[in-house]
């Protein structure tokens, strides 16, 4: 009976459970949801950049007839990451970021985000990227984040942040990367840092930090790859197994009071660096602070034994640690020569193998690129190819002059657009093909967003005076309808080259053409004046290009199309692309003027006479009036006949559903008609083509 009596007692509680369970998911489901439409309003204030993020949708629900923008969610239906990079976003972070308990990323970055970070972030146990960085946050680093063990990347450079680091960062043991730069933090670098055993990379630069290095950093095993101190107020010696382990990995400039030995920039430790009563030693240097003891009247003075002893004692570690960095030195040239032949993948440049970074810090390397490409990077000195003799680019450079305000860092373009990671893709593939890479968008040190465009060593010119005359030229392009180049670098370690633009935020012409306008198509539909604006400012361009003016030869774009027309938040075009076939090599040219011939832009001459002049740049921007006219990517030959009648519907976009002038139409028609003649005797030049638009 009493057995019975518990088989059914276990029955009802099952069926209790399998009854309340699914009320209670659905009310963790709600809970979520409300999470989400607060982090949203909070977020975009003004409600446009998020328009999916509203009340009565599912946020797990599979695009495009569901679902929160940049949301993903689990298998059980929980909000897994939360990707809002990029977005313009100008609100705040709330604390109801906290209700959203199953969160693993939070990626919000380059935005311009304001206000504090919450200290509610440290509910999300599961977090295990941070990206906060490239915004406008304020205020401290909640300490409570130190308690969040499930951290393995934390981004907060680039941002306002102020206040000390704190050191309950150092219990974070998953964590492999710690990116503060570019804050105003000021304080001791935390010793506890030096508890990290799975950190790859910390960068604390352009900052406001004073006292010494913890001694504790240089303790931690190969998984550090890359210490960046740069431009604090730092002080006293340079631990010196650190320098000996990181090598180029370590970038200290611009802090005055450093010393150390084996490092060039560095001037020589003294005594008084070592033991300053003046300059006392802060606790997160790892060191216990100095007591001086008094002499029973409260004045601080030391028996003249003790003094004394003292001093000796100082003179002995100095020896000492002069003679540990000498034979550190030289140990290290002997163990360069005997594993000269040694495979990279286990010996890099003398430096801790990144093969022996422990398992969880690889598999977290692996999920994210940004910290995926920290384990293998090799630092060089700013244009050192242009400008070394033995750069690896076979490039030697003989003009001091060359635009020197163009030289930048391949640190720094590596910094702007976090490692190239494919979240900052822009266009093209990641990986390299035939020489040619992708571009990405970054943000350099001053806040600045750029384009950086790859360009492998074997595309570049070789020859040292066509490849500088190029570049010279591109420096020299200065219009308002035309990108502008702002940076140029090489990298030995990378055997790459690197174009640094101004970025253009919105986009191609070609992503306005073609467009979707159909109940839940994404199509942006330009209205006429814009349309005529942008042809305009198309025509300066070339027409810019085209003409001879003080420091600028007149120079053929060669590969004008939609593709490279750049549209700003004003709308306002920007040619991209002039001058690039300065600096590549011919086959490479000419494989991109195939793909210009398959869309149309190609004058027909060109397969005739085999060059291209300034009236092929005429026949593109004809083929581009056309498409701007038509709304569509493929002119066909129809619509170039039927350029005298704008009444015919396949030469109009239908999308201005009759928002446009007859009488501009006529005259963009007409001009599209004459630009792409068969004849290019018979095209206009691009200064008369300026004088026909100026009356529109």
């Amino acid at each position: 009976m009493a057995s019975a009596r518990l088989v059914a007692l276990a029955a009802f509680l099952l069926l209790l459970l399998f009854a309340l369970g699914p009320g209670e998911a659905r009310a963790a489901d709600d809970g979520e949801v409300r999470a989400l439409l607060a982090l949203g309003a909070a977020l975009d204030p003004t409600g446009r950049l998020l328009p999916s993020w509203a009340p009565g949708r599912d946020p797990c629900a599979p695009a495009p007839s569901g679902g929160f923008e940049g949301v993903a969610c689990d298998a059980r239906g929980a909000v897994a990451n939360v990707s809002l990079q990029g977005k313009g976003l100008a609100g705040t972070l709330p604390p109801a970021v906290a209700g959203l308990r199953s969160l693993t990323g939070l990626y919000l970055h380059y935005n311009a985000l304001r206000g504090g970070i919450p200290r509610e972030l440290a509910a999300l146990a599961a977090l295990t990227d941070l990206y906060l960085d490239v915004n406008n946050f304020s205020g401290p680093i909640p300490s409570e984040i130190g308690a969040m063990a499930s951290l393995q990347v934390v981004q907060l450079c680039y941002n306002q942040l102020t206040g000390s680091i704190p050191t309950q960062l150092g219990n974070l043991t998953r964590l492999t990367v710690l990116a503060l730069q570019s804050n105003r933090f000021n304080g001791a670098i935390p010793a506890s840092l030096g508890d990290l055993p799975l950190l790859a990379r910390l960068d604390l630069s352009f900052n406001r930090l004073f006292g010494s290095i913890p001694v504790r950093l240089a303790q931690l095993p190969c998984s550090l790859v890359v210490l960046d101190v740069r431009n604090n107020s730092l002080t006293g010696s340079v631990p010196a197994e650190l320098a000996a382990k990181l090598q180029a990995g370590f970038q200290y400039g611009n802090n005055s009071d450093l010393c150390g030995a084996g490092l060039p920039a560095l001037r020589p430790c003294t005594p008084a660096d070592l033991i300053d009563p003046d300059r006392p030693q802060p606790f997160s240097a790892g060191i216990a602070p100095q007591v001086t003891p008094s002499d029973g009247r409260g004045n601080g003075r030391v028996p003249s034994t003790r003094a004394l002893a003292a001093v000796v004692v100082v003179a002995v570690a100095l020896l000492l640690t002069t003679g540990v960095g000498l034979f550190a030195l030289s140990w290290r040239r002997w163990h360069r020569q005997k594993v000269a032949g040694a495979s990279p993948s286990t010996i890099s440049g003398g430096r801790c193998s990144t093969e022996v970074v422990p398992s969880a810090a690889k598999a977290s390397s692996a999920r994210k690129s940004a910290s995926s490409a920290l384990a293998s990077l090799e630092y060089s000195n700013a244009w050192d190819p242009l400008a070394d003799a033995r750069g690896g680019l076979g490039f030697v450079s003989q003009d001091v002059q060359l635009a020197q305000s163009l030289r930048i860092s391949t640190e720094e373009v590596e910094s702007a657009t976090r490692y190239f990671s494919e979240l900052n893709l822009l266009g093209g593939h990641g990986k390299k093909a035939g020489g040619l890479a992708a571009t990405y968008r970054g943000t350099l040190r001053d806040g600045t967003s750029v384009a950086v465009k790859r360009l492998g060593k074997t595309c570049c010119r070789q020859e040292e005076a066509d490849f500088l005359s190029g570049l010279r030229l591109l420096a020299e392009l200065r219009h308002d309808n035309v990108v502008a180049l702002r940076g140029f670098c090489c990298s030995r370690a990378r055997g790459e080259c690197f174009l640094v633009y101004d970025f253009v935020p919105n986009g191609s012409l070609s992503q306005f053409l073609d467009a979707d306008t159909t109940a839940g198509g994404s199509g942006r539909v330009l209205q006429w004046s814009t349309r005529i604006s942008i042809i305009r400012g198309i025509a300066k361009g070339i027409e810019y290009l085209h003409s001879t003016r003080t420091n600028k030869p007149a120079l053929v774009h060669q590969n004008i199309s939609a593709d490279k027309v750049l549209l700003d938040y004003a709308y306002r075009p920007l040619v991209s692309g002039c001058g690039l076939h300065k600096l590549l090599v011919d086959d490479l040219v000419f494989s991109t003027l195939k793909a210009s011939a398959a869309m149309g832009y190609l004058a027909p001459e060109y397969t005739t006479v085999g060059r291209l002049s300034e009236k092929s740049d005429v026949y593109a921007f004809g083929v581009i009036v056309l498409q701007v006219l038509t709304g569509r990517r493929k002119v066909t030959a129809t619509a170039q006949l039927l350029a005298g009648n704008v009444d015919d519907d396949e030469l109009v976009d239908g999308n201005l559903q009759g928002s446009y002038s007859a009488a501009e139409a006529a005259m963009l028609a007409k001009i599209g008609s004459a630009c792409t003649s068969e004849d290019p005797d018979q095209r206009p030049t691009m200064a008369e083509l300026l004088q026909e638009l100026d009356t529109i």
